[in-house]
């Protein structure tokens, strides 16, 4: 019988922490939550309008490319020669879109963190816990997408 009720009083003692443990981890939720609606900061963002208006520029540049080569390969009538030009041409081809592809890259990515560094500073100044993505949030949070697009642009 005495080892019973040791047995209760060892369960109701875990219990009892348990549930303070618990109290105590909720009693510690974020307070403050924004949510920031990323990609219409991306969309009004002069850097990336800049970013594709050059990244176009450069397509455009490739296909002029692309139809010259094209039209020089065209004109040779020795075999050799013509696949030698083809070979010239596909190299280049190949290492000028690359490095289209690398500097976009990498210039997108230096956007992506000059605006996550912006939503992080606002976050801070306004002494937010969490910033979600208004996607992925169905209800509530302090929207400060206005406030982190004016400081993109």
């Amino acid at each position: 019988m005495k080892t019973g009720v040791k047995y209760f009083a060892l369960g109701l003692s875990a219990f009892i922490i348990g549930m303070s443990v618990n109290n105590y981890a909720i009693s510690n939720v974020p307070s403050k939550i924004a949510v920031v609606d990323v990609q219409k900061i991306v969309a009004s963002s002069s850097q990336v309008k800049a970013l594709k208006a050059d990244r176009e520029a450069k397509i455009k540049d490739l296909n002029k490319f692309i139809t010259d080569a094209r039209a020089d390969v065209a004109k040779e009538t020795d075999a050799n020669k013509k696949k030698s030009l083809e070979n010239k041409y596909n190299k280049e081809l190949n290492s000028k879109s690359a490095a289209i592809r690398k500097d976009y890259a990498k210039k997108l990515a230096d956007i992506d963190k000059n605006i996550s560094s912006i939503i992080n500073q606002k976050a801070k100044a306004a002494n937010y816990d969490i910033v979600l993505a208004k996607g992925v949030v169905l209800y509530g949070g302090t929207d400060i997408t206005n406030e982190i697009a004016k400081e993109v642009k």
